[in-house]
């Protein structure tokens, strides 16, 4: 267990096991996410103690695997501020591990629902419980979900029915998601419950356009899909403060899962710091860095003729 350490924190809302989990991953990082899932909660993740509980790899090995977790959307590592009897705060380090892979506008908003909740001590793991399935994040990781069961709508004008205006809109901004009327009246409820979670028109509207493929066949389907797979978590409700009460300060730090700098969740994009995703994803292609190493073997190679 982790004393402090990166202890586990389990995401909610997870999809139940399969034998098909991280199958699309490389060998090693699906060799390490199985170990990971199956950590009790609060179990030590750093990668110094995950070395020794999988000899298959070293630290190096560990460390580059949970990096490729993170950008994978897996995992995000965080530093909690916590508060003892004495009134004493310290830091500790815990990992967020979700099986279901999520992307980052999830993170960002899970991690501000962790930052405005009272620090709890993680509950033990059921080890037969499953939790409800809700698929989130990379699309090769979901399954398909059905829309929950709902009474049909009641008669209303279109005035007041906001969600049901932002769905007939899709179709004028681009012709791939043109709905029907019939189409909007089934989806209203699910684009609701966006809304009622504080969610703005326009970041509902990005959600459902951003990154369509050239060809929609089914745009009931597909905006059906995206509705459910990536509704945002509720936050909870704020408490009216009094005039005078200060803001609370932040409780939780992200950290960059490769060289642990601290940051803001919005700043640290796939749990990775801007020189780390840079080093990930560097601009030059690969075929020009192999062609820069070729011509120095060369240049040594002559260097050592004269």
């Amino acid at each position: 267990m982790a004393n402090p350490g990166y202890g586990k924190r389990s995401a909610p809302q997870q999809l139940p096991r399969t034998r098909e989990d991280f199958s699309l991953l490389p060998t090693r990082e699906r060799y390490v996410a199985g170990f990971v899932d199956h950590l009790p909660e609060g179990a030590a993740m750093s990668v110094k103690q995950l070395a020794k509980q999988l000899p298959l790899y070293g630290q190096q090995a560990i460390s580059t695997a949970l990096t490729a977790l993170s950008v994978a959307g897996h995992l995000r590592r965080v530093r909690c501020s916590v508060t003892n009897a004495s009134d004493e705060t310290r830091w500790v380090y815990r990992t967020f591990w979700s099986r279901t892979a999520r992307d980052n506008e999830w993170w960002n908003a899970y991690l501000a629902t962790e930052n405005n909740s009272p620090d709890e001590a993680p509950a033990p793991e059921e080890p037969d419980a499953e939790p409800a399935p809700e698929a989130t994040g990379v699309p090769q990781q979901r399954t398909p979900a059905q829309a929950p069961d709902t009474a049909p709508a009641k008669p209303r004008t279109v005035e007041a029915r906001p969600a049901y205006l932002a769905l007939a809109r899709l179709g004028r901004n681009d012709h791939r998601l043109a709905l029907s009327a019939d189409d909007c009246t089934a989806l209203e409820p699910l684009a609701t419950q966006w809304l009622d979670r504080g969610i703005s028109i326009d970041y509902l509207t990005h959600a459902l356009t951003a990154g369509l493929p050239a060809q929609v066949d089914s745009p009931l389907g597909l905006l059906r899909r995206r509705l459910t797979d990536k509704m945002p978590p509720r936050l909870p409700n704020n408490e009216n403060p009094s005039p005078g009460t200060p803001a609370p300060t932040r409780r939780i730090l992200m950290e960059c899962t490769d060289c642990g700098r601290p940051g803001q969740p919005e700043a640290l994009p796939d749990g990775l710091c801007r020189p780390c995703r840079t080093t990930h994803h560097p601009d030059t292609p690969p075929a020009e860095a192999a062609d820069v190493r070729a011509r120095m073997t060369n240049l040594r190679d002559l260097l050592k003729t004269v």
